[in-house]
This record gives C-alpha cells, sequence and structure tokens, in this order.
C-alpha cells in the first residue's frame, strides 16, 4: 500500500530539515529564505519496526523489506495562499495528491532563521494553513455546486450533494475544518470525497519543530500547541528537526549511542512514522519464509482478500483462504511449524479481518 504523506507549514519551520531527517538519500535545500523549497522533494522512508527483525530472526530468510511511507517535502505555504499568493496555487496541487498532512509549526527561536510571521506563535501559524486550506475547499465547493445544480435539474437524486456541499459551505464558513462534519458514512458526504478531495477533510498530524537549548520559550510554545491539538483530537509529536538531521551523518549505532547519552529516547522520526500511520488507520501484517520476510501495510479494518491484494492482485481475485499466526504466537513458539504443532496456525476465509502484527500465508487459485 503507497502512504503519501505531504509535509506542510509556513516557511522557514523547519519542514526541509523534517524532510531530510526522514530520508536516507534524498537531500532537500535549506536556506535562510521563504520559498527555499520550490519544487516538491520525495522519499520513500522505510518504517522500522522490531517485530519484523524478531520475525526475521527467527525465520532466517535472505532478504527482510520493511513497508514505507512516502513523504513529500512541499513548498511552504503564506497568508494567502488560495488567492495563490506566494506558491499557493503549486502549494494547493501539491497537497491534494497526499493521503495525510504533517504540518510542521515552529517551536524554536533563532535570530539568524527569519520568521514570516514576525515571532514565534505556533496556534497562529496553525490557524494561518488551517484558514488557507479551508479558503481552498470553499472555493473548490462553490464551483462543484455550480455543476451539480445543473446536473439536478435533470435527476433529482444530485439534490442530496447540494444539501450535503451547503452544509459543508456552512461549516466551513464558521472556521471549522471538513473533517469536523457530522455525516453518515457512507452517505452523500462520501460520494462528494470521492469526486472533490477537500483540504481539511485530510487526515493531519502536527509536528512540534524545537530547538535542543531546551528554552522554555520554546517549551512553553509546544504546550501552547498540544492544548490547541488537543481539543482538537489531532496527534502531535515533538522534535528537534536539525539534531535529527545531524545524527544521520553518523552509523546507526553511533547514532543509538550519541542518543542514549543525550537522553533523546525513541528517534523523533519512527515516533513521527508511528504517529502517521495512527492517524491514516493503518496496520501491518507480515509474511515469512526463507527468500522473504516482508512488512505489508494495510487500512485498519481490512479483511484478508484485500491484505492478500496488497501482494499481488491476482491474489484478491483468486483467495481461496488464509494461514495465520498472531504475532506473539509465532515468536514464543519459535516460528511457523512450532505454532503449527501447537494448533496455533489458523485457517481463516474471506471474511476474516487482518490484525495488526498477524503473520500471513495467502492461499490463492487462478
Amino acid at each position: 500500500m503507497s502512504v503519501h504523506i505531504g509535509i506542510v507549514g509556513l516557511p522557514n519551520v523547519g519542514k526541509s530539515t523534517v524532510f531530510n531527517a526522514l530520508s536516507t538519500e534524498a537531500r532537500a535545500e535549506t536556506a535562510n529564505y521563504p520559498f527555499c523549497t520550490i519544487e516538491s522533494n520525495r522519499a520513500a522512508v522505510p518504517v522500522r519496526d522490531p517485530r519484523l527483525e524478531a520475525i526475521a530472526e527467527i525465520a532466517r530468510p535472505a532478504k527482510v523489506v520493511p513497508t514505507a511511507v512516502e513523504f513529500a517535502d512541499i513548498a511552504g505555504l503564506v497568508e494567502g495562499a488560495s488567492r495563490g499568493e506566494g506558491l499557493g496555487n503549486r502549494f494547493l496541487a501539491e497537497v491534494r495528491l497526499a493521503d495525510a498532512l504533517l504540518h510542521v509549526i515552529r517551536c524554536f527561536h533563532d535570530d539568524n532563521i527569519a520568521h514570516v510571521g514576525g515571532g514565534m506563535d505556533p496556534c497562529r501559524d496553525a490557524d494561518v494553513i488551517e484558514t488557507e486550506l479551508m479558503l481552498a475547499d470553499i472555493e473548490t465547493l462553490e464551483r462543484r455546486r455550480e455543476k451539480v445544480e445543473k446536473w439536478v435539474r435533470g435527476d433529482r437524486t444530485w439534490q442530496a450533494q447540494i444539501e450535503v456541499i451547503d452544509r459543508l459551505l456552512a461549516r466551513l464558513g464558521e472556521g471549522r475544518p471538513a473533517t469536523t462534519a457530522e455525516e453518515p458514512p457512507g452517505g452523500p458526504l462520501a460520494d462528494l470525497l470521492r469526486a472533490v478531495p477537500l483540504l481539511t477533510a485530510k487526515p493531519i498530524l502536527y509536528c512540534a519543530n524545537t530547538d535542543t537549548s531546551g528554552r522554555h520559550e520554546s517549551q512553553t510554545a509546544v504546550d501552547r500547541l498540544r492544548e490547541r491539538t488537543g481539543q482538537r483530537g489531532v496527534d502531535l509529536v515533538e522534535i528537534c528537526a536539525r539534531e535529527e538531521e545531524d545524527l544521520r551523518e553518523f552509523d546507526a549505532e553511533e547514532a543509538e549511542g550519541m542518543r542514549e547519552e543525550l537522553g533523546l529516547g525513541e528517534r523523533g522520526l519512527d515516533r513521527l512514522v508511528h504517529a502517521a500511520y495512527h492517524t491514516l488507520g493503518l496496520i501491518t501484517f507480515f509474511t515469512a519464509g526463507p527468500k522473504e520476510v516482508r512488512a505489508w501495510t494495510v487500512r485498519r479494518g481490512a479483511k484478508a482478500p484485500e491484505a492478500a491484494g496488497k501482494i499481488h492482485t491476482d491474489f484478491e481475485r483468486g483467495f481461496i483462504r488464509a494461514r495465520v499466526i498472531a504475532y506473539d504466537d509465532f515468536i514464543g513458539h519459535g516460528g511457523e511449524k512450532g505454532c503449527r504443532d501447537k494448533g496455533l496456525m489458523r485457517e481463516e476465509g474471506k471474511d476474516y479481518v487482518v490484525r495488526d502484527g498477524d503473520v500471513i500465508e495467502f492461499l490463492a487459485g487462478t
């Protein structure tokens, strides 16, 4: 499953530094002036999962393949972007391609890095981005309504979409994003979003980019932002992007030693990726054999045939059954043979809902 997350924010908040810290290969230019990023940079970031390593220790495969998330470093947005200010049109076009948004907020003070807002104010900065996305959605919905009004004259079934558009326009006009819409699942709103992917309907994750000094000012900014995201029920991850980027210059063992010495705990980047999984409602299942142990991404609630289709579309069409071992059982009993001997390998049909950590072998026909 290809997951595409767009990194957004005002200019000079550290988006490209976050991107560089995440990526092992692609590098984005960083500089002390707005719109340093013009063309978006993209990188597939492997998802570090200790369960994959534990399964591989038992299966001893020739190859171990993690799942990955694609991140895109998108040009900075400024007030007026919905009207084309700055690089607004390009920004909004890139955002529409994303499955979810990682909104980087500046929570650090640095006299050498200009702040387009005139000073550190994380809630104000978050409001600027959110407002521009809502204004863009209003324009999109107004254009959509004009089209649907013509269609409804010949087919009254389109009336339901006009009504949901009007409810969304009213909500956006009150400063509430489309994610807060209280509409029944699978109804007219779902039909509308398939045709018109609204920007404020996308899942969003916030990243508080702090400094290394531990200044009171920086922590106060993070606390204010955490209160805001908490009220909205949105995840917030706090990292120091510059520190994480610097640690990328060392090999894994050296970086881990420095991390322990500095008391940094879990990699901020791992926390970002895992939070992105949570925000998007994703889980991981595994396949394990002598040739390869691999992690796969699927949406939470997916049934076995859909998961099989992530490996190959023919597996979904020809799905017969799945042999499933829970992760804890696989590890606790030394792999597939031990689980089979203990009766812990289950045969599941097409209605089985895949669980996070399942080790699965799919059986499919032609």
